[in-house]
């Protein structure tokens, strides 16, 4: 449903919101400029490497010389050649390439109606990026293609095309082709020069529509093949000549539609082919009316009607990202599929939380919290540039201030008709590290500083062990762990060490066996006194502790029998080699006291001496935690996967089919102790086709040889 014109007189049926996705270096922020430049946003083309580009804005982007944020960019095109007539609002959004950033990426793909591939013709298409194209035509997403780097020395637009037509299939076909004077259009079969103001367009010599004939009926052929004419195939290929108008349109409901993928060659430094990138946009992408709209459910559950994704609607808005700034404080930026927003209005607030009914696919979504909060400022961005506005409408991407409840991911709605969105696919943080103050007084600071980061960082997660009892930061890769350290010390003025992941290792007693517990001391006055004499035995695992009374005859008072269970808690919890006892039996089968000396004191430390007599006895066996693994690779990098997994002492259950073609799943048991550092290996063993997840499985016993060496560690710690 098309709605009305929004706050500045740009219909929403002329709003183009599109993400720029592709391999770091490939180009994207350079493309963004040259969008900027070509609309009249910026004055001139910054520059990656001076830090002077609208997109890496932040100081850690200037200074690292890459992308590591989702970057927002609003321009206006008003070219009536590249826009049909009317004016455009289009919004860019810019994401890192680099795997460790790929939070950005999905929050870039939720906001976005349409992506466009970057792609460098000297580097080609990357197994990351041929995972994302099928992710994006498993939902529809329309999607072209950007082919940039042209003007490098191993550039071949023609290589690069049969990489991309291999990776991505027929259906990517070239709209235009480069040359050293300009872009040929291959449909109109006219060479174009010049840009914005000053462009020139002429038609080709009878030599040159030769030179391209082959790849004009590639394209009017591929085109055709997805018309909704069923019969227009046919016709065409029995010598029926197509108009230009026809091809046109059904060029420009093929790429809407998602079935079609143009590849337009641009270069960003001179602006070749930024216009004709910019009129594929504006006139085949879909508007944000047209677009696919996320689930609604109610805050306690149960389904909402689809969204209608009109401004008139209730409001329905979703949080992409959230940043802070130094002068205007937090900042939302806020995605609106439905409604108005507006500020200083009463909107409500909701998080996500799932119930299943025994499947995934069955999950209902809820609000986990939810309140009524007042929405601050509204405006659009220019990368860190801001310009307010009256209102957003449904397809608008703006900052909204002062959301001081709101996190990524979290729905904005009506506060009369709240509802929550079905959230998108957060990538899982698998690599861990132990981190502490270096300072004591900065302990607080630091539990306040991650709050903060991790709020802004979605894709990273703070938790404290349990068992460790370590403060463990789980991130996608080294890159992000660099850059939320750098975040804590530059921001937050706290500098942090980083510790060996230490995990959850447990012991359990081999055998049954005996123990005695001797504590007997006198030093005047009041002494103490306690013996007891325990039995040992391993549980299976899983069974955890049991403490039996097997005393007979009063050998130990009754008042002392729950002493000596206590201090045999306390010696499992810190175990004999070092690590937490468990499954074992414990029997307290006699003893002895003083009625003057013995006390509740002495009879603890009497049991924990015990058990620490009848565990060296028994023999001490560690057992580890194993998790179940699902690892998604590259079918060329199975074997890689498999012999690396052997090394790990990994046992694999099985491969199949990941429902994708080209990946393989892998299903395997693996101890932890190997998968502390498993993401950064799994994206060298794949060349970045692999993701895995994982699961706590059991604990199973630590061969000899493992575990001569995790008691060594401890030994070496104390």
């Amino acid at each position: 449903m098309a709605g009305g014109p929004n706050n500045d007189g740009v219909d929403q049926a002329r709003v183009r919101n599109v993400v720029l996705v592709g391999p770091r270096a490939s180009g994207k922020t350079a493309l963004t400029e040259a969008v900027l430049l070509e609309n009249g946003a910026i004055t001139r083309l910054g520059r990656v490497e001076d830090g002077s580009t609208v997109s890496d804005h932040t100081e850690v982007e200037k200074r690292l010389g890459h992308s590591v944020h989702l970057a927002v960019a609003t321009t206006e095109v008003t070219d009536a050649e590249v826009t049909g007539g009317a004016r455009v609002r289009l919004t860019v959004l810019d994401t890192p390439g680099m795997p460790d950033f790929v939070g950005e990426l999905r929050a870039g793909l939720r906001a976005a109606d349409a992506a466009l591939f970057v792609i460098s013709a000297t580097d080609g298409v990357d197994a990351g990026t041929r995972i994302l194209w099928r992710e994006c035509a498993a939902v529809g997403m329309p999607r072209a293609v950007v082919v940039t780097h042209l003007d490098q020395p191993r550039a071949d637009f023609a290589t690069a095309l049969a990489d991309l037509q291999s990776a991505f299939g027929a259906g990517v076909q070239p709209l235009y082709l480069p040359r050293g004077d300009g872009i040929v259009a291959l449909l109109s079969q006219t060479l174009r020069t010049g840009s914005a103001g000053a462009r020139t367009v002429t038609a080709l010599d009878a030599s040159d529509s030769a030179a391209t004939a082959d790849a004009r009926a590639n394209l009017v052929e591929a085109v055709i093949t997805e018309s909704e004419d069923e019969g227009l195939l046919e016709r065409y290929l029995e010598g029926e000549e197509v108009t230009f108008e026809t091809i046109v349109a059904d060029l420009e409901k093929a790429v809407a539609r998602g079935v079609f993928h143009p590849v337009v060659p641009v270069s960003p430094l001179d602006g070749s082919g930024t216009a004709e990138l910019l009129e594929l946009v504006c006139r085949a992408f879909p508007s944000p009316a047209a677009g696919a709209t996320p689930s609604a459910y109610g805050t306690n559950g149960g389904t909402r009607p689809a969204l209608d994704p009109s401004p008139d609607a209730p409001l329905v808005a979703e949080v992409v990202k959230t940043t802070s700034d130094a002068y205007v404080g937090r900042i939302s930026v806020v995605r609106v599929f439905a409604g108005t927003l507006r500020p200083d209005s009463t909107v409500h607030v909701s998080g996500h939380l799932a119930q299943f009914s025994g499947r995934d696919e069955d999950a209902v979504w809820h609000a986990d919290h939810d309140e009524d909060e007042r929405s601050g400022a509204i405006s659009t961005m220019l990368g860190a540039g801001l310009t307010t506005v009256g209102e957003a409408r449904a397809g608008d991407i703006v900052a909204v201030a002062h959301l001081a409840h709101a996190e990524t991911g979290d729905t904005i709605s009506d506060a009369a008709q709240p509802v929550v969105v079905e959230p998108w696919d957060f990538p899982h943080p698998l690599l861990p590290v132990a981190i502490r103050a270096r300072s004591s007084i900065d302990e607080d600071k630091l539990v306040k500083g991650l709050a903060r980061l991790q709020a802004e960082n979605p894709s990273a997660m703070v938790l404290v062990d349990p068992e460790t009892h370590q403060l463990v930061l789980w991130t996608m890769g080294d890159q992000q762990l660099e850059l939320l350290l750098d975040g804590l010390r530059t921001r937050a003025g706290i500098d942090v060490d980083i510790e060996p992941v230490k995990v959850a290792v447990h012991e359990t007693v081999r055998a049954i066996a005996k123990g005695t517990g001797r504590h007997v001391k006198q030093s005047g006055g009041h002494g103490q006194f306690a013996i007891c004499h325990i039995v040992v035995e391993p549980l299976g695992v899983g069974e955890g502790f049991e403490f039996v009374d097997e005393v007979v005859g009063g050998s130990v008072p009754r008042q002392f029998i729950p002493s000596v269970e206590k201090g045999v808690r306390a010696q499992l919890d810190k175990g004999v080699t070092g690590y937490p006892m468990v499954d074992v039996r414990v029997r307290l089968v006699d003893g002895k006291s003083h009625s003057v000396d013995s006390s509740d004191a002495a009879f603890q430390t009497a049991g924990a001496l015990a058990l620490r007599e009848a565990a060296a006895a028994a023999g001490v066996q560690l057992l580890e935690p194993v998790d179940e693994v699902e690892i998604v690779v590259g079918d060329d990098f199975v074997g890689a996967v498999l012999s690396d997994l052997a090394s790990r002492r990994g046992r694999v259950r099985g491969t199949e089919s990941a429902g994708s073609e080209g990946l393989t799943k892998v299903l395997a048991e693996v101890p932890a102790l190997e998968l502390v550092r498993y993401t950064t290996a799994l994206r060298s063993l794949g060349h970045g086709s692999g993701s895995f997840t994982r699961t706590p499985l059991r604990y199973a016993a630590v061969p000899v040889h493992v575990q001569d060496r995790l008691t060594g560690a401890v030994a070496a710690s104390d």
